[in-house]
């Protein structure tokens, strides 16, 4: 049940966010969940939203190099320790993290955490198995 995040590579100068995020806007497509990583010549702008295919299209309309990659999502309680406790139950699997990020949900019940990982398949199962809900894009279109 991965769920979908475009992956945006852009080059790290003025005004280049503001081209991506104007084109998913005018795409009227919302943001859930985003993370940026940088280099002194680019940068990888990470999100998640709320309809994927129209937002790859609106970045591709405006010259964006973009490419979607599965992750898995989880919710976890929005309380201390629920992090360490995913974490720890890959890292006992073998399963290794190459990168996450997080976001609270309206609700406030759950925060919501992209993660990366090589095997989304073995995470999911180990994650389910130990009582960890999974997201989907159903799910990040309706918050």
């Amino acid at each position: 049940m991965a769920i979908k995040q475009l992956s945006i590579f852009v080059e790290n100068r003025e005004g280049t966010l503001v081209e991506v995020t104007d084109a998913i806007a005018k795409a009227e497509v919302d943001i859930r969940a985003m993370s940026v990583a940088d280099t002194n010549d680019f940068g990888i702008f990470r999100l998640i939203v709320t309809d994927y295919d129209k937002a790859k299209a609106a970045l591709e309309e405006a010259n964006c190099f973009v490419s979607i990659t599965e992750v898995v999502g989880v919710a976890i309680e929005d309380k201390p320790g629920s992090l360490a406790k995913v974490i720890k139950l890959l890292a006992q699997n073998n399963i290794n993290i190459e990168y996450m990020y997080a976001f609270i949900t309206i609700s406030r019940q759950f925060a919501y955490v992209v993660l990366r990982v090589a095997d989304n398949a073995a995470a999911e199962k180990i994650l389910v198995e130990n009582g960890i809900s999974l997201i989907s894009d159903d799910d990040i279109e309706n918050l």
